[in-house]
Parts: structure tokens; sequence; C-alpha cells
């Protein structure tokens, strides 16, 4: 069974900086896809970027050359925002895509607010 942890939200100013993390539990496999969605109040859930295995990544208009995902050697992903902007804030969520067996894994999310 697959666990995804998030950390790393808070309150920042407009045109600062947050690192997101998500810790996983359980095995991760090659053909996994992890990615990052936020939900603001009041609207659907919005992906944000994905990477690969392979560390191909993927980004949403909004946010590329902003934000930054990666991961690490062990069971980590990251998401590295900058230039952050009020239209930002939302709940964030660490995501994992399982192609075999199909499954699809959430986190708690976690809480990032940017204020003007």
């Amino acid at each position: 069974q697959v666990q995804l942890v998030e950390s790393g939200g808070g309150l920042v100013q407009a045109g600062g900086s947050l690192r997101l993390s998500c810790a996983v539990s359980g095995p991760l496999y090659s053909s996994d896809v992890m990615g990052w969605y936020r939900q603001a109040p009041g609207k659907q859930r919005d992906w944000v970027a994905d990477i690969t295995s392979g560390r191909i990544t993927n980004y949403a208009d909004s946010v590329k050359g902003r934000f930054t995902i990666f991961r690490d050697s062990a069971n980590g992903m990251y998401l590295q925002m900058n230039s952050l902007k009020p239209e930002d804030t939302a709940v964030y969520y660490c995501n994992l895509q399982r192609s075999r067996p199909r499954s699809n894994y959430w986190g708690q999310g976690t809480q990032v607010t940017v204020s003007s």
C-alpha cells in the first residue's frame, strides 16, 4: 500500500518562495508518474506538474518558469515554488498514478497561502 504525506506549506508574501515535500511510503515502480495538484476554495482540483521515474517533467502554463518539480534518490518528491502570486493560494496535493495495477494515490494536502 502506498501512502503520501505532504509538508512545507505555509503563508508567504507575493514574490516569495516555498518548497513542498512529498514523502512516499511503499514501493515505487518504473512506470509510476508522480505529480502535484492544487485546489483553491470553491474551485476544482487542477494539475500543476508531474514527473516520471525517468525525471521527465511537465508543467501547467500557469506555473511554468516559476515552479520546479523534482525527485530525490529515495522516495521523495518536491515542488520548489518561486515568484509566488496570490492566485497560487490553494491546498496542494501530492499524487501518484500507477498503470499496473491501475491506481491513483493522494496525500492529505498542504495549505499554501500567498498574501498580496
